[in-house]
C-alpha cells in the first residue's frame, strides 16, 4: 500500500476537549445509559430515536442517528475499557444503508479543572468504504454540537437531582358554531366527551371516567403507539353551568408524574355561536421538558371539539 492509500485509510485522528461546569461523576453519567444518549448523543440537526446501551466492558453500544431528510446512521459498536469517573472506550463501526462505511475508536477522559470537568475526546477512524473517507472531516463540527447538547444534558440531570420545576402558562380563544349550552354539554357530558377528548390516530383509550361537579373527578388514561401510557387526573373546583370550569389536573407518562396545572375555561356568546377561552398555567417537574407541546395537544383538541360540536 503506498503512501496515499494509507492517508485514505487511517484518517488523522480527532482531539478536541470542552470545560463543564460540573462535577465529573455528573458528567460521565451522561454517558452511562440508553436514556441520556438519546438526549444527546448526535450533531445538532439529527436525533437518536434508538439507542442500546450495556454499560460495562464487553457491553454493546448501539446508536442509531437519524437525519432530518436522509438515512439512518446506525452505530454498532461496545465498550472497552469504563473506569469511572475518569475514562471510557468504546469502538464502533458506522453502517449507513446496512453497509459499514467506517470505524472509530474513541476515548473520553475526565479529568477535575477549574472547580469542573475538562472532558477530552479522542478518535482515530479506520474506513472501510473509499466514498466515506471525507466523513471525519466533518467530525470536529459535529463534535462541537454534539458537546453542545451534552452540556444541556448535564444541566438537565444536575436540575433534576435537585428537583427542579419549569413553569409555563398559556391561553388559546376559539369561536365555535355552536350555542354555549351545546358547547358546555360537550366538555362535561361522559359520552359527548368521548367524541373528542382522545389522542386521535395511535392512541388507544384504557379508562375513562368524567364526574364534573366541584369536588368531581375526571381520569383518561391511554396507550399511544409507542407503547407510552399517559394518563389525565383532573378535580373540579368550580362549575358554573354554560359559563365556565376550573380544574386541576395532573399528567403522567407511564409511572412519572410529568406535571401538575390549573386550568381555566370560560364560555361566552359569541356573533351566534360560542367563545371558549382555555387558560393553563403548568407546573413541570424534574427537568421534564415541553417544548410547548401542551399548548400543540390543546389545540389538536380544541379542533377534534370544533369538529364535534360543529357537525
Amino acid at each position: 500500500m503506498d503512501q496515499s492509500d494509507d492517508a485514505v485509510a487511517r484518517p488523522a485522528p480527532l482531539e478536541m476537549s470542552r470545560h463543564f461546569t460540573a462535577p465529573r461523576a455528573l458528567v460521565f453519567e451522561a454517558w452511562s445509559t440508553a436514556e441520556h444518549m438519546k438526549r444527546w448523543f448526535c450533531p445538532e440537526g439529527l436525533t437518536v430515536p434508538e439507542a442500546e446501551v450495556d454499560f460495562r466492558p464487553g457491553g454493546a453500544c448501539v446508536i442509531c442517528m437519524r437525519m432530518p431528510d436522509g438515512p439512518d446512521f446506525w452505530s454498532r459498536g461496545h465498550y472497552i475499557e469504563i473506569v469511572p469517573p475518569e475514562r471510557l472506550v468504546f469502538v464502533s463501526d458506522v453502517f449507513i444503508e446496512e453497509v459499514r462505511r467506517f470505524r472509530a475508536h474513541t476515548t473520553v477522559t475526565f479529568a477535575e479543572a477549574d472547580g469542573g470537568t475538562r472532558l477530552a475526546v479522542r478518535q482515530v477512524y479506520e474506513i472501510f468504504d473509499p466514498a466515506w473517507a471525507h466523513a471525519p472531516q466533518g467530525a470536529s463540527e459535529g463534535w462541537r454540537t454534539t458537546l453542545d447538547k451534552l452540556e444541556r444534558e448535564v444541566a438537565r440531570i444536575r436540575a433534576a437531582s435537585e428537583h427542579a420545576v419549569a413553569h409555563a402558562t398559556f391561553t388559546l380563544e376559539r369561536h365555535f358554531r355552536a350555542s354555549p349550552a351545546a358547547l358546555f354539554h360537550a366538555l362535561t357530558d361522559p359520552a359527548a366527551k368521548a367524541r373528542w377528548f382522545g389522542g386521535g390516530d395511535g392512541y388507544t383509550m384504557l379508562e375513562r371516567d368524567i364526574d364534573v361537579r366541584p369536588g368531581g373527578r375526571e381520569r383518561a388514561k391511554g396507550r399511544w403507539a409507542n407503547g407510552t401510557v399517559s394518563t389525565f387526573d383532573a378535580t373540579y373546583f368550580d362549575v358554573v353551568s354554560n359559563v365556565r370550569l376550573v380544574y386541576a389536573y395532573e399528567m403522567h407518562l407511564d409511572d412519572r408524574r410529568i406535571s401538575v396545572s390549573l386550568a381555566t375555561v370560560q364560555i361566552r356568546a359569541d356573533d351566534g355561536g360560542a367563545r371558549l377561552t382555555i387558560t393553563e398555567q403548568g407546573a413541570f417537574l424534574d427537568t421534564y421538558e415541553d417544548g410547548g407541546s401542551r399548548e400543540q395537544g390543546t389545540r389538536f383538541l380544541l379542533e377534534r371539539l370544533a369538529a364535534s360540536v360543529e357537525n
